[in-house]
């Protein structure tokens, strides 16, 4: 048994300076899955519930703010987030299940782990888990692996939806520590593998996130889609998803678009050259497909997952065309072999 202190926070400044061995706790439906196998062993829990984090509301520039321990469930459901952001609410209801997203906070959502087989396999090589001892994912079962961002050192996907609907929406985190406050983009606070894929974020040791800041989004309102593709109807992590949001104009030209993939890479995959693709554009399957091509390029199976190229630039086309007959309920799944 390995001894740990709890500890329950009430106020922000009370968490800082405990060690880097101590470990944020809200809803823990992730972190505690970690402990359990022992892929992590934090010396402390620093439970953050006490603080005032929770909380979603506009915000001054007609945005809004999600608390980071807001629970997943709350957000999805609450008014402004389903009116002005509808993907998120999509996204949201894609993961996990009921039970779990009436637990989970949304920042903890964003720090999540990977669901590679063998980072939670204690017994074989993993560099996300022990830096320098190798990836048992290369050569072995990579079905669920990454197409883009990889490394010699780490082929894992992060497995968040939330994430891929923040990814597309250009969200920024609100971060804390004993040193004071710092915003981070959303494409910034997720890392690729590199040569140190046991580093997940660019987060300091010890930085909490305290809220989420979502640019105003009226424009995609009503032109917006997240679809997922998964082995089963529920409670499964995405092959492939896909969030996109147009805003398109009376004359039925596209004026901005916003794509985001989950389930290829690292961190949720945006390009900004694949959105300037549909922009000017009336929109129509052709231009999907070239917005496609630009978000996937340089996409690289690991031969088990080499459908997932394939199946990428359908679901995005599939998710763009989707987004062009307007926000509608899009959480009833298809079957990954339509898009294979």
């Amino acid at each position: 048994m390995n001894p740990i202190t709890y500890v329950a926070a009430n106020d922000i400044g009370g968490v800082f300076d405990r060690g880097q061995e101590q470990a944020y706790i809200a809803g823990g439906t992730n972190l505690l899955d970690l402990m359990k196998e022992h892929v992590m062993r934090p010396q402390t829990l620093v439970d953050i519930n006490g603080l005032e984090l929770s909380d979603i509301v506009a915000s001054a520039d007609g945005g809004l703010l999600l608390g980071a321990t807001a629970r997943n469930a709350d957000t999805a459901y609450h008014r402004l987030v389903q009116d002005g952001y509808p993907v998120l609410t999509a996204a949201i209801l894609a993961g996990a299940s009921p039970q779990i997203r009436n637990m989970a906070s949304n920042g903890g959502n964003l720090l999540q782990r990977t669901r590679c087989h063998y980072f939670y396999d204690t017994a074989v090589a993993c560099n996300k888990r022990q830096p320098g001892s190798g990836c048992s994912a290369i050569g072995g079962l990579t079905r669920q692996h990454a197409i883009l961002g990889a490394s010699p050192q780490c082929i894992a996907t992060h497995p968040s939806d939330m994430c891929v609907a923040l990814a597309a929406l250009g969200a920024v985190v609100h971060v804390q520590s004993a040193a004071g406050q710092r915003q981070i983009a959303f494409a910034d606070l997720h890392r690729l593998p590199g040569d140190h894929p046991e580093q997940d974020t660019t987060l300091a040791p010890g930085e909490l996130i305290t809220h989420i800041a979502l640019p105003p989004a009226a424009q995609f309102a009503a032109h917006s889609a997240y679809l997922k593709f998964r082995e089963r109807a529920s409670y499964a992590f995405a092959l492939v998803s896909v969030a996109a949001m147009l805003d398109i104009g009376d004359d039925g030209v596209v004026r901005q678009a916003r794509l985001a993939v989950g389930g290829v890479a690292h961190k949720p995959w945006r390009v900004a050259a694949a959105e300037a693709a549909l922009v000017g554009h009336r929109p129509d399957t052709a231009v999907f497909a070239q917005a496609a091509a630009l978000l996937l390029a340089g996409a690289v199976g690991q031969g088990e997952n080499d459908f997932k190229i394939t199946m990428a630039a359908r679901a995005v086309v599939r998710a763009l065309q989707q987004a062009l007959q307007g926000t509608h309920d899009n959480m009833h799944e298809r079957d990954p072999k339509e898009l294979t």
